[in-house]
């Protein structure tokens, strides 16, 4: 009978600690969801000419005070000025300066690129914020619209993990003339389920970036890519979001796992991107 009453003491004090531990980690993980969606780097090591990159290099206002770091980079083919531009949304950490192997590839593809840094990376003022980085896609638009004068047909917006969510958004907001979603998720709710299946975090996860919801809402073109051994944004939400859009829309399989496999390490990848492309440029022309 004691033993039992001991037996029973621990557990119930067992109890208590895996009690007080799960409120504890849901308590830490609520207050400070930013640290978990953004790892920004406040210094930008590199800029194209590293790569031999001509380059303009634009501090672009934000309807609400910000100042945007971005890059244009301009390509041609054959000689030729080319007609597409990529506006590039970048994933959640680091800054422009670690994708200058991007711009070199997407260069050497023949296409033109403006890459930005969300507020509170790199060089751009302020703190990021989920409608803030909307703000900023949204200024990097304008610019290539209203400055530039580049028709919305000949911008193809490039998202790459949870630049895949800005660049979902942009693309519903301004029919472009196509959408590329790279190695990203369903939501911001969807990712913390992944990291923290044990929490309640649709309780109290405030941060949306949902992908599946808003992808349903374009009309351009759609290409959606990702790897089977991505470990950080799981295939399985990459193809959750596919299967939300509406046609047209395409599905290329990549190899390699999330930080080092993409554009860069897949020609296959890059094959279907160009008659992504083409086939876009084509339709433009025949209007």
């Amino acid at each position: 009978m004691k033993v039992n009453k001991i037996m029973m003491h621990i557990l119930a004090t067992l109890v208590l600690v895996f009690f007080l531990l799960f409120i504890f980690l849901t308590i830490h993980v609520a207050s400070d969801q930013a640290k978990y969606i953004y790892h920004p780097d406040r210094i930008i090591a590199e800029t194209p000419a590293a790569a031999g990159l001509k380059f303009e290099d634009l501090s672009l206002k934000t309807e609400d005070g910000e100042t945007i770091k971005a890059w244009f980079v301009p390509a041609s083919k054959n000689g030729i000025p080319a007609k597409t531009t990529i506006l590039f949304c970048h994933g959640n950490a680091g800054d422009i300066g670690d994708r200058i192997e991007s711009l070199k590839t997407l260069n050497r593809l023949g296409l033109n690129t403006l890459i930005f840094d969300y507020r509170g990376f790199g060089e751009s003022s302020g703190k990021p914020t989920e409608p803030g980085t909307y703000i900023d896609a949204t200024t990097c638009w304008d610019y290539l619209v209203d400055t530039r004068k580049i028709s919305h047909e000949n911008i193809i917006i490039h998202g790459r993990s949870l630049g895949g969510a800005i660049a979902c958004w942009l693309a519903a907001a301004t029919n472009p003339g196509g959408l590329v979603l790279e190695s990203t998720f369903a939501s911001a709710p969807a990712m913390a389920r992944e990291m923290f299946p044990y929490l309640p975090v649709n309780l109290f996860c405030s941060y949306k970036y949902d992908n599946a919801a808003t992808v349903a809402k374009i009309n351009c073109p759609l290409l959606v890519v990702h790897s089977k051994t991505d470990t950080v944004c799981p295939y399985k939400q990459g193809y959750r979001v596919f299967s939300a859009a509406k046609e047209p829309k395409q599905f290329v399989e990549i190899k390699g796992d999330h930080n080092e496999g993409g554009l860069n390490t897949n020609p296959n990848y890059q094959t279907e991107l160009l008659k992504f492309i083409a086939e876009i440029e084509n339709n433009n022309h025949r209007r």
